[in-house]
């Protein structure tokens, strides 16, 4: 059915390439069952327009996504390529205002998903009780939830609450990922949601074993030696766009 929803687009190359990238990444989140029904959404920056990003059409399954049908607008909510499809306002409000503050956010995510969605709502929220969960800890805003993010009042807060860090939980809600890359926040978010999962299994088990901090410092202080070259996540996010193209290429039309 994408191939269908495709359009004709006169971009650059390098607009190109990022949507190509984005869609893959749409598909990567479906294929991990990390999407939800038409909603939440994934966002990123178009290289060298500092005031437009790319981001879901409401109204299609993130395996309807390509390259073509992502919707260009700008931190002001035009829509700057004749898209044909509405944009959901709560994506909007929540990724325009991080990516008109943040200069470094090139990528945005925000997920639904049942794991961490359960972690936003228990008191305490993640805690260091995995191996996951310690690359997290001391590193996590957390948001009071204020109801649907869909008022632009709303944004100051959510920086506030953001500070320095590049997670912000909301409480009763779900995460919101930044980097730089669409890879790093693939991976951040793969992460996360594998340290919620192991929480939640733990919990429902016993008693967990809470990490002292004085581990939590040397395991965040070695995990770049546990990484590969190319950046964070580009690794993981080259494998599982091997794996996409094995089920439906169509996400790069």
């Amino acid at each position: 059915m994408a191939t269908q929803l495709k359009r004709n687009l006169d971009c650059s190359e390098e607009e190109w390439a990022i949507r190509q990238e984005l869609a893959a990444c749409y598909r990567i989140f479906d294929l991990m069952g990390w999407s939800e029904s038409i909603y939440n959404h994934i966002s990123a920056r178009v290289p060298g327009e500092d005031n437009a990003f790319l981001i879901n059409p409401y109204g299609l399954l993130y395996s309807e996504i390509c390259a073509s049908n992502l919707v260009k607008i700008d931190i002001d909510g035009n829509n700057l390529d004749g898209s044909p499809y509405p944009v959901n306002k709560a994506g909007f409000t929540q990724h325009a205002y991080f990516h008109r503050h943040l200069d470094w956010a090139h990528a945005i995510c925000h997920t639904h998903t049942t794991a961490t969605m359960a972690v936003a709502s228990l008191e305490g929220g993640l805690q260091p009780v995995n191996f996951y969960a310690c690359n997290f800890a001391g590193k996590i805003g957390y948001h009071d939830f204020e109801g649907v993010t869909v008022r632009a009042e709303e944004g100051d807060r959510l920086l506030a609450n953001l500070d320095n860090k590049r997670i912000l939980f909301l409480r009763n809600h779900g995460p919101v990922i930044l980097g730089k890359t669409l890879p790093e926040i693939f991976l951040t978010h793969w992460v996360f949601q594998r340290a919620c999962e192991i929480q939640l299994a733990t919990m429902a088990a016993g008693k967990p074993i809470v990490v002292g901090q004085d581990v939590i410092d040397v395991h965040q202080r070695d995990l770049g030696q546990a990484q590969l070259p190319g950046g964070p996540g580009a690794a993981d996010f080259a494998a599982w766009t091997r794996r996409i193209d094995r089920v439906d290429r169509s996400w790069r039309d």
